[in-house]
């Protein structure tokens, strides 16, 4: 990524890219929706990717790019707080998702997606390590830098997309550090009906594994 021009108007798009190719996804032609928008770089990757429509959602106002906000396939909902977010939002059932949020934990924002995807819908999530572990966790200027801490939030967050009502098809970390050097990690989940509930899930094996390889490879 470095040296080269960015694709997207935010370098966040490269960690959507990631998960699109690490599990699979195809957008062609979905609904979508990029909760925690900002500047819109998921939204880029979304449209990047065929999508057919894309709900930016963000509870902060003015961050999203002209580019974005001027595109008809755009549909932009600021000053808007997606932990309340309920099917009466959309005009149709979202076929897929990402959730890229701050200073909220996950277990606030899968149970109401839930409600609006699809059967069979799908979900990314990025999971900051900053934002789940327990204060005592976090180290000076919000960096959480233990690999044991990092297997716990993973595990945590794997519990929680189950009870809300979630099959946990893929684990991988992000390409990309956040902005004070955190190691985050991306969750592909889809919303479970009986044809995928007995997939094959992500356990805590996968859990280490894959931190160990983000540690590995990011610090």
């Amino acid at each position: 990524m470095r040296g080269d021009a960015c694709p997207f108007v935010s370098r966040g798009g490269y960690k959507l890219l990631k998960a699109i190719d690490t599990f699979s996804i195809s957008l062609e032609g979905k609904i979508c929706a990029d909760i925690g928008a900002s500047t819109g770089g998921f939204t880029d990757c979304m449209l990047q990717h065929g999508a057919k429509k894309v709900y930016a959602i963000d509870v902060g106002y003015g961050q999203l790019d002209w580019k974005l906000r001027s595109d008809d396939r755009v549909v932009v909902l600021e000053r808007t707080n997606a932990r309340f977010m309920e099917p009466s939002w959309f005009a149709e059932p979202l076929d897929f998702a990402s959730i890229d949020v701050s200073f909220i934990s996950l277990d606030k924002m899968l149970p109401p997606l839930y409600h609006c995807l699809k059967d069979g819908g799908e979900c990314v999530a990025l999971i900051k390590p900053q934002f789940e572990a327990g204060k005592n966790k976090v180290g000076k200027h919000g960096v959480v830098s233990e690999e044991t801490t990092h297997i716990e939030v993973v595990d945590r967050i794997l519990s929680v997309s189950r009870a809300a009502g979630f099959c946990v098809s893929g684990l991988s970390y992000s390409p990309i550090r956040g902005p004070k050097g955190n190691i985050e990690f991306l969750i592909d989940l889809q919303k479970c009906i009986q044809s995928n509930h007995d997939a094959i899930q992500i356990d805590h094996n996968n859990a280490v594994s894959t931190v160990r390889d983000a540690h590995s490879v990011c610090i």
